[in-house]
């Protein structure tokens, strides 16, 4: 009998604690009916690493596109839509909007990040780690590698959006190879200034002292290319000079072929 009973007294108070939630929701949601939109407040998550997008451009986006929601009432606001017009700018990775109780609309951004710049006769673009391109931005130069020449890529200045093509996306990926292991070497980084890419689609590096050429050829092998050219300034260089050769081929196995001026 006590057992029956202590069954009936959780129960009860289950369905007691189950009423009181949903009394709960339905008074939030009545409440939240009568909110109206007070404001907006933009943050823009990686301002440290890229400036493409501003909070005053995030809300001229909206003002534009969305129209009025200032006075609005918050469940009316199209939060969806708001996204949509924000992840439309090409320099956008993702955007995400809410509102609070407060009548506050929050739109949170998070920017693309750039790891190298394209710079073709008709124009440049930016690439993303994932080989994503989009646009160069009017507003804002991201300080990245330069690779420019002829580029073996579809895109054009207007593109935005991912390298679909395999074979383009094999070049890309191996374009970033030679990039990332610049960045990872102090001492290439600062010392290559430029990367372009000639009608044969040799690779070609250049320094930021010297007249020297350094022919890459094809972005493979990296490791080993960059062992010659170490070798090249420290055993070559000393030996004959600086600027004593136009060109240093490291395309040959095994082999360094400079030529003279």
């Amino acid at each position: 009998m006590k057992k029956s009973f202590k069954y009936i007294l959780t129960g009860f108070c289950g369905l007691a604690l189950a009423a009181v939630i949903v009394v709960a929701c339905i008074a939030g949601t009545r409440s939240r009916q009568h909110v109206r939109c007070t404001g907006l407040e933009v943050a823009v998550l990686d301002s440290m690493q890229n400036s493409f997008v501003s909070k005053a451009d995030v809300k001229g986006y909206i003002d534009k596109e969305y129209g009025r929601y200032v006075g609005t009432v918050i469940d009316s606001i199209d939060l969806v839509r708001i996204e949509e017009i924000i992840d439309g700018r090409s320099a956008v990775m993702k955007s995400q909007a809410y509102v609070t109780t407060d009548g506050v609309l929050h739109v949170e951004v998070t920017q693309r990040r750039p790891v190298v710049r394209f710079q073709k006769s008709g124009g440049g673009f930016y690439a993303d780690a994932e080989g994503y391109i989009f646009p160069l931005q009017t507003t804002y130069a991201s300080h990245v590698q330069v690779i420019d020449g002829n580029i073996p890529l579809a895109a054009n200045s207007g593109f935005k959006g991912a390298i679909e093509d395999p074979k383009e996306m094999e070049w890309f990926e191996r374009m970033m190879d030679i990039v990332n292991y610049m960045e990872k070497s102090r001492t290439w980084k600062d010392k290559i200034v430029q990367i372009s890419v000639d009608k044969d689609r040799n690779v070609i590096l250049i320094p930021r002292e010297g007249n020297e050429r350094f022919i890459f050829g094809q972005p493979v092998e990296i490791e080993e290319k960059f062992r010659k050219m170490e070798k090249y300034y420290t055993h070559i260089v000393p030996a004959k000079g600086e600027g004593h050769y136009k060109t240093v081929d490291l395309k040959y196995k095994g082999q360094i072929v400079c030529k003279e001026k």
